[in-house]
């Protein structure tokens, strides 16, 4: 039980670290790039960001609703990725939080700040003045249209997993397996505990 709660308590603070500088990373590229870009291309950006959030949420989902047994076949027919899916598989609560919290909800943060942001340059564009109720009236509609894409999406993305989520997480693997072999980045220790369900 002490193990447990060190792992977990170690793997929260890491966790909490990671976000604090994805978060950081997220919003200065984030702002930088708007910042020199019209209303038009922030929109799109805008855009870009809710649909990273929507991929990242349906891998997280996709590795905890995929089973482990099938990877084991592919691997021993060495089929690239399939070790490293069913790693994947494996720590899919860690996988999962990464994905769907750390990702998702930073891509939810940053893109809400995105739209206030293109909001302002539309508000200028249209020559109204900032806190004028055009600007009001955009940023009302821009915050729903964000929400309905991001919930809409990830909606949509959590379908696709659950009924997919062997051929995606096997996908993962393989970028995995490329990153691993030719980057020699690893990403999992050798010794892993066995896939934890979330319910």
């Amino acid at each position: 039980m002490k193990n447990i709660m060190k792992r977990s308590i170690h793997w929260s603070v890491l966790i909490a670290v990671i976000t604090l500088v994805l978060a950081a990373i997220f919003s200065i590229i984030s702002t930088a790039v708007l910042s020199g870009v019209g209303w038009a291309i922030g929109m799109i950006i805008v855009l870009v960001i809710v649909l990273i959030g929507v991929f990242f949420d349906m891998i997280g989902v996709a590795a905890t609703a995929a089973s482990e047994k099938p990877f084991h076949a592919m691997a021993s027919k060495k089929i690239p990725g399939a070790y490293q899916a069913m790693k994947i598989t494996r720590n899919a609560d860690k996988v999962a939080n990464f994905c769907a919290d750390v990702i998702g909800d930073i891509s939810g943060v940053v893109s809400g700040t995105a739209a206030s942001a293109v909001v302002i340059q539309l508000t200028f564009a249209a020559d109204s003045a900032d806190g004028s109720t055009l600007q009001f009236i955009l940023n009302v509609i821009f915050t729903a249209v964000v929400a309905a894409l991001t919930v809409g999406g990830k909606a949509l993305g959590k379908t696709f997993a659950i009924t997919f989520s062997t051929a995606i997480i096997l996908q993962v693997g393989r970028i995995f397996y490329v990153l691993e072999n030719k980057l020699k980045i690893t990403f999992f220790n050798k010794k892993s505990t066995k896939k934890t369900k979330n319910v």
